[in-house]
């Protein structure tokens, strides 16, 4: 069973997660932020994930601090699920499209961490929810760190927020499914390691 159950408690921000790669979109979200909730549903749904997360935030201050941790949290229990890495299909790619929005996510788990997206140079209008393009950056960025993910975020068009952040997260989910796929029995690099 390629799962992970992880627990994250700061002065910020506490949380507890459980991903399962082979789940079958089920469990429940409950952060605090109903956006987030919403966005982290998608991700479920779309990953194909098994996916369970109870968390609290300092919401009183400001988003940034739950939103970041989730980030954090979901690339521990990713780097955690896969393991060694033996078998993976590694790479991802998906493109998502929302009314006028296209999103393009495209990634490798490298066990390399690099994130590619630069809100300021898309554009992106407003805010959902109370979440917006450097909300977005932070989570990724926290994803990035812990999972060892080369994730490149690229905005083909659109602007509004809720479309856009939305968009981004489901085309995430669809790449990462097809990464984490066991595909072959050897390590996917000539490297031998990840």
């Amino acid at each position: 069973m390629r799962s992970a159950n992880i627990e994250r408690n700061t002065a910020e921000t506490q949380i507890k997660l459980s991903l399962n790669l082979d789940g079958a979109s089920q469990g429940s979200i409950s952060t605090g932020l109903g956006f987030l909730d919403h966005m982290l549903l998608a991700f479920q749904r779309h990953g194909r994930f098994g996916l369970v997360v109870e968390a609290k935030g300092d919401l009183a201050v400001d988003v940034h601090h739950l939103v970041e941790d989730m980030g954090i949290a979901l690339g521990m229990a990713l780097r955690q699920a896969v393991g060694d890495a033996r078998g993976l299909e590694r790479y991802g790619e998906a493109s998502v499209p929302m009314d006028e929005t296209l999103v393009q996510v495209v990634l490798d788990f490298s066990g390399r961490s690099h994130l590619a997206f630069v809100p300021e140079e898309l554009g992106i209008e407003g805010s959902a929810g109370g979440l917006n393009a450097y909300h977005l950056r932070e989570f990724l960025r926290g994803l990035c760190n812990h999972a060892g993910l080369t994730l490149h975020v690229r905005l083909l068009a659109g602007r509004e927020a809720h479309h856009v952040l939305e968009a981004t997260f489901k085309a995430l989910a669809r790449a990462l499914y097809q990464a984490t796929r066991l595909t072959r029995s050897d390590l996917p690099s000539t490297k031998e390691v990840l």
